[in-house]
């Protein structure tokens, strides 16, 4: 038996389709907050891929305070795909900003193992957190997302990818 490697089960998301579907998100989370109205006090993206999609949120929620957490999860791994790895916060977002996170959106592209957001959640229980994408092992950790993908499927997200050219099926000519 051959191991697929990650791009041979792979899910290729375009700008187009990342815009649509963090769309989609903010219209789930919208009048959702614990607010006067359902309101959200701030947007928190986690970086670096959560910065697309809690950018298209908080301008569809109207949203105007946004900060970032930095976790790193992942590293390269030598030539093979990217490997997780126990992650570790590089930046906090403002301490007065999050409080426990009531009221506080964190965003982010994608929850894999869960990991991120489980470190996450431990610095602020009372945040809502909401991807645009979710693999079974993460969804526990989430509250909100649009779309499930299963474990063994990769992402391209298309800040990952460049646009390159492709011979022909039939040849040059």
């Amino acid at each position: 038996m051959t191991t697929q490697l990650p791009h041979e089960k792979g899910f290729h998301v375009s700008w187009d389709q990342i815009h649509r579907d963090a769309r989609a998100l903010a219209w789930r989370l919208d009048k959702r907050g614990p607010g006067e109205d359902g309101a959200w006090r701030a947007v928190v993206a986690i970086t670096r891929g959560g910065m697309a999609p809690a950018m298209i949120v908080s301008r569809e929620l109207d949203i105007r305070t946004v900060d970032t957490i930095s976790v790193k999860s992942y590293h390269a791994g030598g030539g093979k795909a990217d490997q997780q790895r126990d992650a570790e916060v590089l930046k906090h977002p403002d301490a007065e900003l999050m409080g426990d996170g009531t009221g506080v959106l964190v965003i982010d592209d994608l929850v894999d193992s869960g990991k991120t957001l489980e470190l996450v959640r431990e610095l602020y229980p009372n945040a809502h957190f909401a991807t645009v994408y979710a693999k079974p092992k993460g969804e526990p950790m989430v509250d909100t997302f649009i779309t499930g993908v299963s474990q063994d499927t990769w992402i391209f997200f298309p800040w990952d990818m460049a646009l390159q050219y492709v011979e022909p099926y039939r040849g040059k000519d």
